[in-house]
């Protein structure tokens, strides 16, 4: 079966793509290579993959009409979409508020639209983020609670992703599946996370700087869980939950334990073997200070179960990102 995997250089793209090439998948790949962060670390991801059979790299920008349409032209028998394509980052889109309309709506429009032409498709499958929960102050976070309040505009973009999704499974009948991703980290990670900033800093002696006075909690979830999520998900089209439903999923894909910030920092300091020069700063605008997913219908309806529990899968980063930079 091929599957089409946008964002394929990045973290969880490259991931998902090693995942599905392992299980015999065939996988077309499209990344647009920007420089919101090293492109060498892209790079080496890509080069990666291209050593597997059945993997095909077009590089190229979702939000592109003509690139996706020619595409999927040549590629009709698409039978799962992932897109994993986005502008990331809460803090970001502070900066550059166009990169994320661009690449998080218009992509996101872009790739439905020309979707309806591939009659092979059976599951569309995007990133969300559990930056949807916003203000909303119950935890753990339930898919079916308000998201009425994002407080950055990363967040409201993933909202629309959502309601967008849900007009094309009601329109067209395209299944359409949505993950609120928590907090991801491991080997490959992104260099504008805190796993993969802390450890550059704390291996350099410089400062890190921790937000909200380090009294913040995260739902850390290792990428090796993540992406069986996407997995479990992709296997399992959404289904018409009744008469004039139209056939969309929303699901949490995050561990069910949140941690506290500074032991995940302190971790880290442990297996590096120095101490971290710590910073204390406020909250920065557009975070929250706790992340917490509620599970029971992934684990439920997909069979999700996250295994890596932040120790371990610290252990694990920290010896790949020592082996790929030193």
């Amino acid at each position: 079966m091929k599957i089409f995997v946008t964002g394929v250089a990045g973290f969880i793209g490259y991931h998902t793509s090693k995942a599905l090439l392992a299980r015999g998948n065939e996988v077309v790949g499209i990344d647009n290579m920007n420089e919101y962060y090293d492109v060498t670390l892209k790079e080496a991801r890509l080069k990666e993959l291209e050593k597997e059979l059945g993997f095909t790299f077009i590089k190229g920008d979702i939000s592109h009409r003509h690139c996706i349409e020619t595409l999927f032209q040549e590629h009709s028998d698409i039978a799962g979409i992932i897109n994993l394509a986005a502008q990331a980052g809460v803090r970001y889109s502070l900066i550059d508020p166009y990169a994320y309309i661009q690449a998080n709506l218009m992509g996101f429009v872009t790739l439905l639209e020309s979707a309806k032409t591939l009659g092979n498709l059976k599951h569309f499958v995007y990133a969300s983020s559990s930056s949807v929960y916003g203000a909303n102050e119950k935890k753990p976070s339930s898919v079916g609670d308000p998201i009425e309040q994002p407080i950055s505009l990363y967040a409201a973009t993933k909202i629309s992703n959502e309601l967008i999704a849900r007009t094309y499974s009601h329109l067209f009948r395209i299944p359409t599946t949505g993950l609120r991703f928590f907090t991801v980290y491991g080997p490959w990670g992104r260099p504008d996370m805190a796993a993969f900033i802390f450890a550059k800093n704390i291996l350099a002696g410089k400062e890190i700087d921790v937000y909200n006075q380090g009294k913040m909690r995260r739902n850390f979830t290792y990428i090796d869980d993540i992406v069986q999520g996407v997995l479990g998900a992709l296997d399992k089209p959404a289904q018409v939950p009744s008469e004039n439903q139209p056939p969309c999923a929303l699901y949490n894909i995050g561990n069910n334990r949140s941690e506290e910030l500074m032991d995940f920092v302190h971790t880290i300091e442990e297996y590096i073997g120095c101490k971290a020069k710590i910073n204390l700063m406020p909250l920065q605008p557009g975070d929250v200070k706790e992340t917490i997913a509620d599970i029971e219908t992934t684990q439920r309806d997909l069979g999700f179960n996250p295994k890596t529990n932040m120790r371990e899968g610290l252990k694990y980063f920290i010896e790949w990102y020592k082996e790929y930079y030193t």
